[in-house]
């Protein structure tokens, strides 16, 4: 079985595109926060964009399974024997949602043996998409205008580092000492990897946990702009292939340097 991104990537953004409306339309009006169980916050927006993106996905492709946040209860053996899947966060940022800051995004990857082949990230506030899908590079749509965008190919001084708002930690903070003169900026949800990808920024180095579904598409987007995601042993990131759906540590990065991984040990 194979899929055409190039057929694909379009029909995918405008859904996303759909998605974020339905959650914006919960952003401008009063709205309940529940929490799951790992005291991670929920909200009225996260099943809507759910529900919509799920069901466009299937019309779209209804052989391949969809992996979320919303439905990640499948049993690991079964779910590992997937070849092709969708992964997909119908909000990535909530904690910026709540705040009201813009800083959150609908996230959908399709991937392929491990590989995110296609993946589009939308943010409903700003009313920005990126979108990238294996041959076809990377590409910002923004205010009705589509650009070709590109990781860094060389390094800046000081060095441009972006990381979480709402998850900084002191790993950080290690990562940031040995770097050197830098310059720090705090964005929410994937567009971390959006900023790497469209050369705003060098580097974003993630010390702390993360599920499948808040990387996948954000990865796509920076390895097709000519960037990296690599694990602390300097191999790219994979999905599906563990019993966990939570992302080991890794460092998202412009091909600007030869080993971004040595800075974090």
């Amino acid at each position: 079985m194979t899929h055409s991104a190039e057929t694909l990537l379009e029909p995918v953004r405008l859904l996303c595109r759909e998605a974020g409306r339905a959650i914006m339309e919960v952003y401008a009006s009063p709205f309940a926060i529940e929490h799951k169980e790992d005291d991670s916050p929920l909200t009225e927006a996260d099943l809507r964009s759910h529900h919509i993106l799920e069901a466009g996905l299937k019309a779209l492709l209804p052989e391949v399974p969809v992996l979320s946040e919303e439905s990640a209860s499948v049993a690991p053996a079964l779910r590992r024997a997937w070849d092709w899947l969708w992964v997909v966060d119908p909000l990535d940022g909530t904690r910026e949602f709540i705040k009201r800051n813009g800083e959150f995004t609908v996230n959908v990857a399709l991937v392929h043996q491990g590989r995110p082949l296609l993946g589009v990230v939308h943010a409903p506030a700003l009313d920005l998409d990126y979108c990238a899908a294996a041959g076809l590079g990377a590409q910002r749509h923004r205010g009705g205008a589509c650009e070709v965008i590109h990781a860094a190919t060389g390094l800046v001084t000081p060095l441009r580092v972006v990381g979480s708002r709402s998850h900084r930690g002191s790993s950080l903070d290690g990562f940031l000492e040995r770097a050197g003169e830098h310059e720090l900026v705090a964005v929410g949800s994937s567009l971390k990897f959006c900023m790497v990808a469209e050369g705003a920024a060098d580097v974003y180095p993630r010390l702390g946990p993360t599920s499948e579904w808040d990387t996948a598409a954000g990865q796509c987007v920076l390895e097709q702009a000519g960037g990296r995601v690599l694990e602390l042993n300097g191999e790219p990131m994979l999905y599906n292939q563990r019993d966990t759906l939570l992302n080991p540590n890794f460092i998202a990065c412009s091909a600007a340097a030869n080993d971004w991984t040595a800075w974090l040990s």
